[in-house]
Parts: structure tokens; sequence; C-alpha cells
């Protein structure tokens, strides 16, 4: 399993050994102290699997078809509701008038 792992994953986990190898490098070189290390270790622990499991998750994810991505899209057009404010210049429309003197009515 962890061989089928590294095969798999190695050129994604090589950065994060790195990462972590130099972290604990950094740590032990600055403070001298056991507990700095362990902090960075664990923090570059945590990050590196978080990274793994989301790029595991993220390649589980079934694909869309590209249909269904039209098809959503174009239902979702559809229940768009019209709002006929947006163009006061659409064809149909009567141009607002301006405010000013008012009409002169028929009496």
């Amino acid at each position: 399993m962890i061989k089928e792992l590294v095969r798999r994953w190695g050129g994604a986990l090589r950065p994060a050994v790195l990462l972590f190898v130099l972290l604990v490098e950094t740590a032990l070189a600055d403070t001298g102290s056991l507990v700095g290390a362990v902090a960075v270790a664990a923090t570059a622990a945590a990050g590196s699997a978080l990274a793994l499991c989301s790029l595991l998750a993220a390649r589980s994810a079934p694909a869309v078809p590209r249909t269904r991505v039209r098809t959503a899209i174009r239902d979702r057009e559809r229940r768009t509701a019209f709002l006929p404010q947006r163009d006061p210049d659409a064809r149909g429309r009567t141009r607002p008038r301006a405010p000013g003197r008012p009409l002169l009515t028929a009496a």
C-alpha cells in the first residue's frame, strides 16, 4: 500500500518531504530546542497530510460531462427572471419623459 502510494504520488510527496527537512533543519539551527523542532515538524506533517488528502479528493471526484454543464447553464438561464427596466431603450418601449412642464390635458 505505501509502496504503491510512493510510486504513484512520489512526484507530489517529494517537495513536501524536502520542505519538512528544511523546516526541521531551520528550527534546529535557529532555536536549538527540541520543542521548536517538534512544533515545526508537526505543522509540516499536518500541512503535508492536508495537501495529500485534498489532492486525493480532487482526483477521485467524478468528471462532469460537458452536456450536463450546458444543460445546467441553459436551465439557469430559463429560470432567470426577466427585468424589463434594465434596458429602457429596448424595442417597443417608450422613452421616459424628462421632468418639466405638466402635459396639457383635454378638459
